[in-house]
């Protein structure tokens, strides 16, 4: 008690001190307005008038104000004449008077002025403004709005102006189109004087905007920037004349002490009470803050300082209370920049509504340790500022929402039944697994089973007969029409007894399995198929590599043809169930010249078998019936283009042997060159230009030749023997040219040097044609 009582005294005489302090401001702020209305100055350049003045004199500031303005009101107590004209001299005719004259400045300026010295409130300044305005400038109706921190305006005072209409547009939003604003954000008036026109730029105050014909909106400064807008709206129809502007630009001027008096005490009233707030605060179980808006220059708020925590109030990094008091509200809570809740404050601040939000999860600092937890904020407005509260989800809110979420996202729901009422309880989640309107009720479960399929009734009729009458738990699944096709459902239910041993109640979940069983079916139709595709595959496999036997034997051991020796191995792919396309020929021609051709068909399985016999046997009757290496390649190409497969291709490399001349003719489509190796060297054989077998029907090829000598070794092979997965085939070719030359003085047995070459895990054919030329002695 003592100490609140010294709290209660310490604001009293702060209070007292706050009114004096107001009261001094209040006269000086009028003298500076009366100055700067006289001399057309800043309200800096008045003080210092004023100060200079008080010095000379040797009097005190405040003396000094209320001499001025005892001055000001003394000369306007009576109403000036007109000077008398000079001896001699008949006044000048001039003009017609217009209205609003030059004695506005003086006579009417005066008269306002000592006016202002007796203004108490901001409503008694309204009155006073339009008392003076109407029959000085035809004013019809006077409004104050000052800027609120927010950035929108509030209603400070209204003259003239029915109740209605005040309350309707006692706060205006920070939107864009209302002229006070304008004139506010670019400190300069806005003279509004044609209705319609001027309804096209801005909305118009008032439920009948032409009932002002004529309005002008005039920026007040009382601080650092413009926060006042200072409204004079007229019935009467026309342009503000330049005198008529004038004097009401001096009027606003004249008006400045007045109003920085009121907004001055106007600002610091939530600071007034900030202890009030913090010492309520301390006593308080909850987490909240109380907010002072930070504007910028040109009125939007870019923070809030925090004038008071309560104990329950953690920032990001774990101070609380009076920690935080001070404090920049985006310092202690940086991460709510970037979240709706900003948004919420300042509409909150600018508006009547307080915000509520959506729940959010929060990392937050607590005796030393980080914890998520889920939240709720709210902010309302107390006075210029705001109360920003937060609520804390408590166990069991996030225990029952679990459960929702794993009821949802297992897609099942809880279910209970009264044996003895027969009332049941259904979750929601199964009412949408039955898609079932809440409306109609749980379904009685005797009735259950006839919501299933006629195939699925007895079984889960008798599920259900045994769980009601001897109490055995149940685990029976089933399927239910529903109007999006054929649901499969799980009941899992168990019966709770009496003291007697008869069951009295039973609990259990339905779950939905419709997606888990229409996979099963997929996945069952899915390895049937694949079965089946296997036997086929593996059938044609089979047929394929016997006819690639029968068409293509191996001989047993190498073969002299011609006077060489030739030795031809075939390997096929180590994975895989198709077949491939690689083949050879090597023949004596009529003539006793040899042929030696190999070949690769893309592709594989049975077509690359048909197509690999097509061009082998082919091949063999065109030479063997006169053509020409490239002749025959020609023709082939047109044979593979106009076959059953007509995007088929292949590679070939065709040679023609003369044992007189030991001379070899060779062509090649597309084929990898064939490799030479001559006295201990290797080189492959320079290719005649060749494309590829089925690739256009206007190829071109050449042929080229070489001269064997005694001990020389050409290698026919197919890509298979040089290709390996992500390696270039100049690295394959490189590998064979080396172990061709470390073979050169005693040759190796060509399935030694295959299996040198071969990738373990290759995944195509390879044939190999190896001639050799016997040397003199093994002729």
């Amino acid at each position: 008690m003592a100490a609140l009582t010294r709290v209660v005294a310490r604001q009293r005489a702060e209070m007292d001190r706050l009114q004096e302090l107001a009261a001094t401001s209040a006269v000086l702020e009028r003298a500076k307005g009366a100055l700067m209305a006289q001399r057309g100055c800043s309200p800096d350049a008045a003080q210092e008038e004023l100060r200079r003045r008080a010095k000379a004199a040797r009097r005190t500031l405040l003396e000094e104000c209320w001499i001025a303005l005892g001055a000001l009101a003394g000369a306007t107590d009576a109403e000036p004449t007109a000077p008398a004209p000079a001896p001699d001299r008949a006044p000048a005719p001039g003009p017609a008077p217009t209205p609003f004259a030059d004695e506005i400045d003086a006579t009417a300026l005066g008269r306002l002025s000592r006016a202002l010295v007796r203004v108490g409130t901001p409503q008694d300044l309204a009155h006073r403004l339009l008392d003076h305005l109407a029959p000085d400038v035809g004013a019809d109706a006077v409004m104050i709005y000052v800027r609120t921190p927010g950035g929108g305006l509030e209603l400070l005072a209204h003259a003239g102006v029915d109740a209605t209409v005040a309350d309707q547009w006692s706060r205006v939003p920070p939107v864009s189109g209302i002229a006070a604003l304008d004139s506010l954000r670019a400190d300069e008036p806005r003279w509004l004087e044609d209705p319609v026109k001027d309804a096209e730029q801005y909305l118009l105050i008032g439920k009948e905007p032409h009932r002002w014909q004529s309005r002008a909106w005039l920026p007040v400064t009382t601080g650092g920037a413009a926060d006042v807008a200072l409204g004079i709206l007229r019935r009467s129809s026309g342009p503000f004349t330049s005198r008529v502007r004038e004097h009401l630009l001096a009027v606003a001027q004249l008006c400045a002490g007045p109003l920085r008096t009121v907004v001055a005490r106007k600002a610091p009233a939530l600071g007034a009470v900030a202890d009030a707030v913090q010492t309520v605060f301390d006593r308080l179980p909850v987490a909240a803050v109380l907010l002072a808006p930070l504007a910028s220059d040109g009125g939007r708020v870019e923070d809030f300082r925090v004038d008071a925590a309560t104990g329950g109030a953690f920032d990001a990094r774990g101070r609380s209370g009076r920690d935080l008091v001070g404090l920049r509200f985006l310092e202690c809570w940086p991460e709510v920049a970037d979240e709706p809740l900003w948004e919420g404050c300042l509409q909150a601040l600018s508006g009547e509504e307080p915000y509520e939000s959506e729940p959010f999860a929060r990392q937050q600092l607590v005796a030393g340790s980080s914890e998520l937890a889920t939240y709720t904020a709210r902010a309302a407005r107390l006075g210029d500022g705001l109360i920003v509260s937060w609520v804390r989800h408590d166990p069991s809110d996030r225990q029952e929402q679990r459960l929702a979420d794993v009821q949802r996202l297992g897609n099942l729901g809880w279910a209970t039944w009264n044996l003895a009422t027969g009332e049941g309880n259904w979750s929601s989640q199964v009412f949408a697994i039955f898609e079932r309107d809440p409306a109609q009720g749980v379904v009685p479960l005797h009735a259950l089973p006839r919501l299933g399929l006629s195939e699925d009734v007895p079984a889960l009729a008798r599920a259900v007969g045994e769980l009601v009458r001897r109490g055995r738990p149940c685990d029976v699944s089933f399927r239910i029409g529903t109007p999006n096709g054929i649901r499969h459902l799980r009941m899992v239910a168990e019966a709770m007894p009496d003291a007697q041993g008869a069951p009295v109640e039973v609990h259990g979940f339905v779950q939905d399995l419709t997606a888990q069983r229409n996979a099963e079916l997929a996945l069952v139709a899915s390895e049937r198929a694949m079965l089946t595709q296997h036997g086929v595959l593996q059938a044609e496999r089979t047929v394929a590599a016997r006819l690639q036997d029968a068409l293509l034997p191996l001989p047993q051991q190498p073969v002299q043809l011609a006077g060489l020796r030739v030795d031809i191995a075939y390997q096929p792919a180590q994975a895989g169930l198709n077949v491939g396309g690689d083949w050879f020929s090597a023949i004596e021609l009529p003539d006793g010249d040899a042929l030696f051709v190999v070949g690769d068909v893309a592709g594989h399985g049975m077509g690359a078998v048909a197509a690999m016999a097509l061009l082998r046997f082919t091949a063999k009757g065109m030479i063997i019936t006169g053509s020409s290496l490239t002749g025959a390649l020609s023709r082939l190409n047109a044979l593979l283009l106009h076959s059953r497969d007509p995007h088929g291709s292949a590679t070939m490399v065709m040679a023609r042997y003369s044992p007189r001349e030991h001379r070899l003719v060779w062509a090649q489509a597309g084929h990898p060159p064939p490799l030479l190796v001559r006295d201990g060297e290797a080189r492959y054989l320079e290719r005649p230009f060749g494309m590829l077998l089925g690739a256009t029907d206007a190829p071109r090829y050449e042929e080229a030749q070489i001269d064997l000598e005694p001990g020389d070794r050409l290698l026919l092979y197919t890509d298979g023997l040089v290709e390996r997965p992500a390696e270039s085939i100049d690295r394959g070719l490189e590998r064979l040219a080396a172990a061709g030359r470390n073979g050169a003085a005693a040759p190796a047995p060509l399935d030694q040097l295959i299996g040198a070459l071969l990738d373990p895990d290759g995944r195509d054919d390879v044939c190999v044609c190896d001639i050799q030329v016997p040397l003199d002695g093994e002729r």
